[in-house]
């Protein structure tokens, strides 16, 4: 059963509910405060398998506007 995140217009807290696919398109009542809620537009990252060695490429402190066209594998070559 996938979980869906719901957003309530009232009180403004997210929640996450299970259901099954063939209620997926449902509201459901906020938790906190019962007014009806849609569901809310998820974000989620996937990543394969292959892509994992680009991690070492990453800088770990996420970069500088001089970082923008290096090329590369170190960050400590970048100035």
């Amino acid at each position: 059963m996938p979980i869906y995140e719901y957003i309530c217009p009232r009180c403004h807290i997210r929640f996450e509910q299970l259901l099954p696919l063939s209620r997926s398109g449902e509201d459901t009542d906020c938790p906190a405060c019962k007014s009806r809620c849609g569901r809310a537009i998820s974000k989620f990252v996937s990543r394969a398998s292959s892509d994992m060695s680009m991690l070492d490429h990453v800088p770990s402190g996420g970069g500088g506007s001089s970082c923008g066209g290096c090329t590369s594998s170190n960050c400590s070559t970048c100035g």
